[in-house]
């Protein structure tokens, strides 16, 4: 049964996968795959100028994929995939070595059909493997609680460290949940558990700054420029670009909108109920009233156990792991859909350890009252939150939920509170099932059926879905400009110069050519200076520059005066809906 879960997430996943990429990514996964210098430093560009604006990690392995494959879109998007299954398969031993193997196999299969999780494994994304990561994290903590041995204590660390190297501090957010439950679980006395939970963050800090300190000792000039930092650092780009910055400041996708001069719609804005309304709802609210109500019920029902009860246990890892990172999620200034699948794991751990727990205490009138309630709420709530209309979304899913979460409702009434038990129970209990997991199942299905991305949310708007693509995509357009760049070129060593490392995503992607990126990836950073962009153009190294018309970037505004301005090219071949300025610099400017 396991393998058939397998089987399915890995089918949900890879089935029309990499519609499109994250070009930004893309792009540096292919300038990573070209040598070993820019792979090692992270280099976005061939020329390695300017380095990612996050941790390489998870983008390691997609160029070690791009160079054992050669560059296709499923050479980069397999990695995920690999990952997204391994999580499945993970969660599976965790919760088995907790609760047993009924609530291992049903936490494999709310993970495997996770709208959010399926949504971000079929990308070329970072928090795919920063999940695996973490899971693995859990299951040494698992270990360690249960059999007292310092290397698991120590491989907790260990995991969380490489979870960091994917996706830097949220990986770090995990880390009280695993060293939580070791201090309520594990045997010993209190000092000995608080000197193994040192030793578990020493750990993963050692581990987590290894490759930061190796490329700060690295001389400046030997190495690309840190992106996300105004100073070459890699502890500004990742403590405070991709660190407290995202607490109550712009994100690097709206500084990204404002030097370029575009605009995107704002994500729902921070508040208590952020993953609970809209589109975030309909990325992982499915089932969180489900495990929220497992939560409270599980701790109240195993709060008194002996310490070692490895029940009451997963539900004190789940319940941090949720609180820790769904707070942080909420309140953040601006975040990504695909942010919300790392909450996918906890709430698959208290659905199904909340469920195992409630049919042993099935003879008690209040497990009773509580299952039927939860069931009813998890279907309303459901049916609640499904649009009007959307991108996969069958009329029948909102009546034919609420009918079969009522019949299921009555059935298991029926069963519980007749005066004998029944065959019904099995048959009621399998639809209550069934009634709570089938909207997150066909919003899984449409994600996969509509060729949808981690950018994406179930049931969106048409004009949603297009513009995701757009927006983070690559297009047929950006090859069939190719030709006419390499004839602008004229032997310059550079393809072009563009206003940020997004305008230079597509066309290093397309065509392995060094784009020269102003400003990183948001336009804001000092690399390269004007005196740098200065001799370059006296030296002939690139001659074309694509910008925003609307920019006051020094550099930018010194092209526009000195350069010659270039009409924009038009035809059925190149897309007409966004305009930059474009500029011919020659060497006498």
């Amino acid at each position: 049964m396991l393998l058939a879960v397998a089987l399915v997430s890995a089918v949900l996943y890879a089935w029309r996968a990499g519609t499109y990429l994250e070009g930004y990514y893309a792009a540096a996964v292919r300038s990573m795959s070209m040598s070993w210098h820019n792979f090692f430093f992270a280099a976005f560009d061939p020329a390695g100028t300017v380095t990612l604006d996050k941790l390489p990690g998870a983008f390691w392995i997609q160029a070690l994929s791009v160079r054992m494959f050669g560059l296709h879109t499923w050479a980069i998007v397999l990695p995920q995939v690999v990952e997204g299954v391994l999580s499945v398969l993970v969660l599976y031993r965790i919760v088995r070595r907790l609760c047993g193997p009924v609530a291992g196999l049903l936490a494999a299969i709310v993970l495997a059909l996770s709208p959010a999780t399926v949504a971000l494994n079929r990308g070329n994304i970072s928090d795919s493997l920063m999940v695996l990561l973490l899971l693995l994290a859990a299951d040494s903590a698992v270990v360690a609680v249960t059999a007292g041995r310092w290397s698991s204590t120590l491989l907790v660390g260990f995991w969380v460290g490489l979870a960091f190297q994917a996706k830097m501090v949220e990986a770090w957010i995990v880390l009280p949940a695993l060293a939580l439950v070791y201090l309520v679980a594990a045997a010993g006395t209190r000092r000995r558990k608080l000197v193994r939970i040192g030793a578990m963050g020493i750990a993963a800090a050692v581990v987590s700054l290894s490759w930061m300190t190796v490329v700060t000792l690295t001389p400046a000039s030997t190495r690309p420029y840190v992106d996300g930092s105004q100073n070459n650092s890699l502890f500004q780009q990742v403590f405070v670009y991709n660190g407290v910055g995202r607490l109550d400041q712009a994100s690097p996708n709206q500084l990204l909108t404002r030097s370029i001069g575009i605009r995107i719609p704002n994500p729902p804005p921070a508040a208590w109920d952020r993953l609970l309304t809209g589109s975030f709802g309909r990325d992982i609210g499915w089932l969180l009233p489900a495990a929220l109500v497992a939560l409270v019920a599980g701790l109240a029902e195993t709060w008194r156990n002996p310490r070692g009860d490895t029940t009451r246990a997963g539900f004190v890892l789940w319940g941090t792991w949720l609180f820790a990172l769904g707070g942080t999620f909420s309140f953040s200034s601006s975040i990504n859909s695909y942010y919300t699948a790392a909450l996918s794991p906890p709430i698959a751990g208290l659905i199904a350890s909340g469920s195992v727990l409630a049919w042993r205490r099935r003879h008690s009138i209040g497990v009773r009252t509580a299952v039927v309630a939860t069931v009813l709420l998890s279907v309303t709530y459901a049916a609640w939150l499904l649009p009007v209309t959307g991108t996969g979304l069958p009329g029948w899913l909102a009546p034919g939920v609420l009918a079969l979460g009522a019949a299921a409702g009555v059935a298991l009434a029926i069963s519980w509170w007749s005066a004998a038990p029944t065959r019904l129970l099995p048959t009621s209990l399998a639809a209550a099932l069934v009634a709570v997991l089938l909207v997150p199942t066909v919003a899984s299905a449409s994600i996969a059926a509509d060729r949808l991305g981690p950018f994406d949310t179930p049931f969106q708007p048409v004009a949603v879905t297009y513009g995701v693509r757009a927006f983070f995509g690559v297009t047929s357009a950006t090859a069939k400009l190719l030709p006419r760049l390499e004839q602008a070129r004229r032997g310059a060593p550079y393809l072009m110069a563009t206003e940020t490392s997004a305008l230079a995503a597509p066309f290093i992607f397309v065509s392995g050519q060094e784009v020269l990126p102003i400003g990183g990836y948001t336009g804001t950073i000092p690399e390269p200076s004007i005196t740098t962009i200065r001799s370059m153009i006296r030296a002939g190294e690139f001659h074309l520059v694509l910008q925003s018309p609307s920019t006051t970037d020094p550099r930018l505004v010194w092209i526009a005066r000195h350069c010659i301005s270039v009409a924009q090219p038009t035809g059925d071949d190149v897309p007409t809906t966004t305009r930059y300025a474009i500029y011919y610099c020659l060497p006498t400017s």
